[in-house]
């Protein structure tokens, strides 16, 4: 019995003032961070700065509700029912998205948890092993602002020709989106045209591949929603 009330009165133990604004202050300068990271080293296909732009109210929304909760037993229940009939639909396109939504709710819980060691160690060196990766497996290689979007659309139901096409005469290629449809494949690649003669030359033999093929460039991948 006496153990049950030490673990009650844990629970209900007051939250300090000054923990809480060292929790805040942490959580608001790492979600920055990795709001500078993911515009810098992302390769989502959605609006990177828009995205981003959820990364500090979630973590911070995500570390207060953890303060609370965290010293209210009745809190924390019914933190679990009110969550047990949410429902969020808005899908994630990108899996690398899902992953920084992760780190962002990751860093809410352990600041609301009054674990910033962890945090401050523990970050860093997740960003840090991302940017090897990065660097590593040559994803940023080419310069955000040199990147463009391809579209095409094609009547052909073979995707390798299609990619192979466009490989052999572009420095830098990309897959961001497939899709298989009756009428063909829907294809959007990352790359990097350097002439306007390569776009031409991409046309023709896409359209030796399948005759009516559209292909659409975009310039800045940022304006795609």
């Amino acid at each position: 019995m006496n153990t049950f009330e030490q673990y009650l009165q844990e629970f209900n133990s007051k939250v300090e003032l000054t923990d809480f604004l060292l929790s805040f202050l942490v959580t608001a300068f790492f979600s920055i961070v990795l709001y500078l990271f993911y515009i810098r080293f992302a390769n989502p296909l959605s609006n990177r700065k828009r995205f981003a732009q959820i990364f500090l109210p979630l973590a911070l929304t995500t570390m207060i509700i953890i303060t609370v909760v965290k010293s209210s037993l009745a809190l924390s229940l019914g933190l679990v029912g009110a969550l047990s009939i949410v429902r969020f639909r808005t899908a994630i396109k990108d899996p690398e998205e899902l992953t920084y939504l992760f780190l962002c709710i990751a860093l809410g819980l352990i600041a609301g948890a009054n674990q910033l060691v962890i945090a401050i160690i523990g970050f860093p060196i997740i960003l840090l092993m991302i940017g090897i990766y990065k660097y590593t497996t040559g994803r940023i290689r080419i310069k955000y602002e040199d990147k463009m979007l391809l579209s095409i659309q094609s009547k052909s139901d073979r995707l390798q020709p299609l990619i192979d096409t466009v490989t052999k005469h572009l420095p830098y290629v990309e897959l961001k989106r497939y899709t298989q449809e009756k009428s063909g494949i829907d294809l959007t690649l990352g790359c990097k045209i350097d002439t306007a003669e390569q776009l031409d030359t991409i046309k023709k033999e896409l359209d030796n591949i399948a005759p009516d093929t559209r292909i659409a460039l975009i310039k800045q991948p940022d304006i795609i929603a």
